[in-house]
């Protein structure tokens, strides 16, 4: 079973994530971030892992720590479930449409954590939601799964719609990428022998 269970405590949030990544894309979500919790839960279905998420933050601040910090344990937790990644696929890509909007994602399992994240906002906030977090959320999570990331919504006109496909195509290429490939077995899908 590839689980794991993490949990960050720092004295701006207590964040409790645990992944199953050979799931059915169960999910639980306690964050006080209703629009994060919905975007969590386009990873978890696209993705098929199961996702728990607990957090407390100190949202009467902002959320900024909360959504980075949820990234991180993320990171974390899936970063562990991996284990020595032998027989996986390592690269995941997806396009995602959603009525006007359409964003492409490739993620590589490489060990290397990388961030390029090209996504320009028609508007600042989805609701009460600062848009500029899902960044944050994003490299919180490249440099804890260790995984080298490429993000670009290439077209939108509503940001609602330019975040959701953005999540459901990380969630289609996280799928593809920690996937078995029966052609690999136990190998390791590196030429250095290590990821």
């Amino acid at each position: 079973m590839r689980t794991a269970e993490i949990e960050r405590n720092t004295l701006e949030t207590q964040i409790t994530v645990s992944v199953n990544l050979d799931g059915n894309g169960e999910r639980s979500f306690e964050t006080g971030l209703p629009f994060l919790e919905h975007m969590l839960d386009q990873v978890a279905r696209h993705g098929l892992v199961d996702l728990n998420i607990s957090a407390k933050g100190d949202l009467e601040i902002d959320a900024h720590h909360t959504v980075e910090d949820i990234g991180i344990t993320l990171g974390q937790a899936i970063h562990k479930a991996m284990g020595d990644k032998k027989g996986i696929r390592r690269y995941g890509h997806a396009y995602v449409p959603l009525d006007e909007a359409l964003s492409r994602v490739v993620i590589d399992f490489s060990g290397r954590p990388g961030l390029e994240y090209s996504v320009d906002f028609v508007r600042g906030t989805v609701g009460e939601f600062d848009v500029d977090l899902f960044h944050e959320f994003f490299q919180g999570f490249v440099n804890h799964a260790q995984v080298t990331l490429h993000i670009d919504n290439l077209k939108g006109g509503n940001a609602h719609h330019q975040i959701e496909t953005v999540f459901k195509a990380f969630g289609r290429a996280l799928r593809m990428a920690i996937e078995p490939d029966p052609r690999m077995s136990d190998v390791m899908p590196s030429t250095k022998g290590s990821l």
